[in-house]
């Protein structure tokens, strides 16, 4: 074997390795809709199973990433109260101030800076006993009410398939390049091998 042969025939085994990666690459979206091939049906793996797809990460979503368990421990933390208090004081303070003034206005004649500071502070200690209960209460409806795992698996599942296809490739871009390039290096080493087993065995 002289040494063109030699080269066409290590770059051939590298473009095949190449090019057969991104074969396999393509046949993970394409084709899209099924084709009939001498009796075999052929189609895309994620086109194919994509309702399969949904249906797993609306599992994963559902009882593993978002847990209400986790949400309520956030939710009902008192740290969270003691940011929204500075707003609460002043939504209470402007009704005993102005609100009540114009709801009850003998009750509010009757009142002093004295009692609306103590009737403030009152409001306050009662909401912070209320505002795990009550959002406890809210948490429990809504786990009732929204399921995730159902929301999650339609929206995957009604994705069309180019949009499914530019999802993954933004995420997957530089790992299907590697791919590639990894499918030329084995391509290229076999290449190697060949013209080595070609050139000792004779």
């Amino acid at each position: 074997m002289n040494w063109t042969g030699i080269i066409i025939s290590i770059l051939l085994s590298t473009f095949t390795g190449w090019v057969t990666t991104w074969i396999a690459i393509k046949m993970l979206f394409h084709p899209r809709r099924p084709i009939k091939i001498l009796g075999f049906s052929i189609q895309g793996i994620f086109p194919k199973n994509q309702r399969l797809i949904a249906q797993k990460l609306g599992q994963v979503v559902g009882k593993e990433l978002l847990s209400f368990d986790e949400i309520e421990q956030k939710v009902t933390n008192p740290e969270n109260l003691q940011k929204l208090r500075p707003d609460i004081e002043h939504h209470i303070d402007n009704f005993l101030r102005h609100k009540l003034k114009e709801v009850f206005p003998m009750i509010f004649m009757l009142i002093g800076e004295k009692t609306i500071l103590q009737l403030k502070d009152a409001f306050l200690v009662e909401l912070e006993s209320l505002f795990p209960i009550l959002m406890k209460g809210y948490m429990a409806k809504l786990e009732k009410d929204l399921d995730l795992e159902k929301i999650v698996t339609e929206k995957v599942a009604s994705f069309s398939s180019e949009k499914l296809e530019d999802i993954l490739n933004q995420i997957t871009k530089k790992e299907f390049k590697f791919l590639e390039f990894v499918g030329g290096f084995f391509g290229f080493i076999i290449g190697l091998i060949e013209v080595a087993v070609t050139i000792f065995t004779k």
